[in-house]
């Protein structure tokens, strides 16, 4: 059995626990929300080793009608061979008042985060693990006060050609990932912090450019850890690449 084979197996293991321990929780709140996200992914290589990432997320709620989040994101690349890269990068994030149970008002959140992305593939599909360390300080809604928080992710995504056995330029793909997200350290009420579980229909229109839309289903415990959020969203993504060497 193969390290890929072996890594998907521990995670779909982890994951049926942790949601299994959550279902069994009798006193929390479930609140239901429909919302869209708009997303752009770039990276520009510099040289064979660096490259830089670009990323933006306008999230809304109630599909378009009102602001859920806008995301920044950049970092620098550092790709050890073809198959691995590690990442050391920033991101800025307002969250603003939507759902049933809101917060007070809109408040932002400062990030540095530590990445490892490996690649490598099971039969025809292009497998990607990512691994994410988050250093996180958010704002009180309404207070003035910040607290600290850290983070751990695990994504595992598919991308599957549907003609062929591999993607070309021009064709169309299935992606599918599932993504879990681990509170840890002072501050945090609960281990869980969120799941988010994905499918879509993808277009490589070339070997620098694809598009997706697809729908995520995000559960998310909210900072009470009292309250669930089943958010039920809509994606439309860019990823464009750029080769500057």
């Amino acid at each position: 059995m193969d390290m890929n084979r072996i890594i998907t197996l521990i995670y779909v293991a982890l994951l049926c626990f942790l949601k299994s321990s959550i279902a069994e929780a009798q006193t929390r709140v479930r609140d239901d929300n429909t919302n869209a996200w708009l997303m752009y992914f770039g990276t520009a290589r510099v040289a064979d080793a660096w490259s830089i990432h670009t990323e933006a997320q306008v999230r809304r709620a109630e599909l378009l009608e009102t602001w859920q989040q806008l995301l920044l994101r950049t970092g620098i690349n550092f790709h050890a061979d073809e198959t691995t890269a590690l990442t050391l990068g920033y991101a800025y994030v307002d969250t603003y008042p939507y759902g049933d149970f809101p917060a007070r008002e809109v408040f932002p959140e400062h990030r540095v985060y530590q990445q490892m992305l490996l690649k490598g593939s099971l039969g025809r599909a292009a497998l990607q693990h990512r691994y994410r360390l988050e250093q996180r300080w958010i704002e009180v809604a309404g207070t003035g006060d910040w607290i600290f928080k850290n983070r751990f992710r695990y994504l595992l995504r598919a991308n599957v050609p549907v003609i062929g056995a591999t993607l070309e330029d021009g064709e169309p793909y299935v992606a599918l990932y599932d993504e879990i997200f681990i509170g840890f350290g002072g501050g945090v009420n609960n281990i869980f912090d969120q799941n988010r579980a994905y499918v879509a229909l993808g277009w490589k229109f070339s070997k620098d450019f694809s598009a997706e839309i697809g729908y995520m289903h995000q559960l998310l415990a909210q900072g009470n850890a009292r309250i669930y959020e089943y958010n039920h969203t809509l994606q439309l993504g860019a990823i464009y690449n750029l080769d500057l060497r």
